[in-house]
């Protein structure tokens, strides 16, 4: 009784699992769904699907989306799709979106707006819904050298026709923030950017920054503007102080060259003055060698050694006088 008990358990099992697996092979339950939604898809094409590694209920759903929406899809064009590693689904959601807002999108034009990794629903809502975009504080300088810091709010809308192979919402706040610096760079003085704001504005949507973008720029609003620095002042006090470094720098230079002078002239007095001494030296020698030559006597000598105290008695007395002067005239200044 019991084995016969056991034997009838692992039938039923062994049923289950093989309806199960009947089942995942033939999606019967996802053919009857298709069926009476009005998608016809044969279990043949199902069970194919499977082999060609394509989930059914992908493609079904999305054949069921678009085709109580009006819209004529292909299963193959579908399946080619998902294939190529794209969102079926979400293409389907921007089809059927696109065709109550009346946008020209079709299948194709989908497909390649997918596969070249753009949100292709995210593109379609925001050309219904424009979105508007932040720009991060941008620095510019007037003509009278004060600094200006603007902030920008600029309303964009996807252009369905530049999504594949445009440029994205980065280039856009460059070019933005580009126009904002030549505007503020043009004006003459700060004060008319701040009393006009609305002039960078008009100059900017002026140059046609949206070009070979994937955006079309409906407005571009002045959020706020900063006064900053005062960048000629900087710039002038910069200058200054370079002009400073620049003549103590060549007024060092030529004290150097002074004292290296200075230090030439002292090494050039004491050459002279060695070589006076060396003269003075070889006077002696030269006075014996007169004595013994004869062509100096006794007598000339007696002369010059006169000659020669009277110059020292002629220093003596004009240094005293001068010393005399000046004692004088520290007394006079006393009294």
């Amino acid at each position: 009784m019991d084995a016969n008990l056991t034997y009838f358990v692992a039938i039923i099992a062994i049923s289950i699992v093989g309806l199960a697996l009947i089942l995942y092979v033939i999606p019967i339950g996802l053919w009857f769904q298709s069926l009476i939604s009005g998608v016809r898809v044969s279990l043949i094409q199902l069970i194919f699907m499977r082999w060609r590694k394509v989930p059914p209920r992908a493609i079904v759903n999305a054949l069921i989306t678009s085709t109580k929406a009006g819209l004529n899809l292909k299963r193959d064009y579908l399946e080619a799709h998902y294939l190529a590693g794209g969102h079926v689904q979400q293409v389907v959601n921007a089809l059927v979106s696109a065709d109550k807002a009346n946008l020209d999108l079709n299948f194709k034009m989908a497909t390649a707006i997918d596969l070249a990794g753009r949100d292709v629903l995210e593109a379609v809502q925001m050309s219904v819904n424009p979105k508007v975009i932040n720009t991060p504080p941008v620095k510019a300088v007037a003509r009278d050298g004060i600094e200006l810091i603007a902030k920008a709010r600029v309303t964009v809308r996807a252009s369905i026709k530049q999504l594949v192979g445009g440029a994205g919402e980065e280039t856009v706040l460059a070019r933005v923030g580009e126009g904002i610096v030549s505007s503020i760079g043009s004006a003459l003085s700060h004060k008319e950017v701040l009393e006009n704001p609305d002039f960078i504005s008009k100059v900017v949507l002026e140059k046609g920054l949206d070009a070979g973008t994937a955006f079309e720029i409906l407005s571009i609003d002045v959020a706020d503007i900063d006064i900053g620095k005062n960048i000629g002042a900087v710039l002038q006090m910069d200058q200054a102080n370079a002009d400073k470094n620049i003549a103590q720098a060549k007024a060092e230079e030529r004290r150097a060259m002074a004292v290296a002078t200075e230090q030439e002239m002292k090494a050039k007095a004491q050459e002279a003055r060695a070589k006076v001494i060396e003269a003075e030296v070889e006077i002696p020698l030269a006075m014996a060698e007169a004595f013994r030559s004869g062509h100096m006597g006794i007598m000339d000598y007696y002369k010059f050694r006169n000659i020669e105290a009277d110059t020292t008695m002629r220093d003596s007395i004009s240094k005293g006088t001068q010393h005399s002067s000046r004692k004088s005239d520290n007394t006079d200044t006393e009294k």
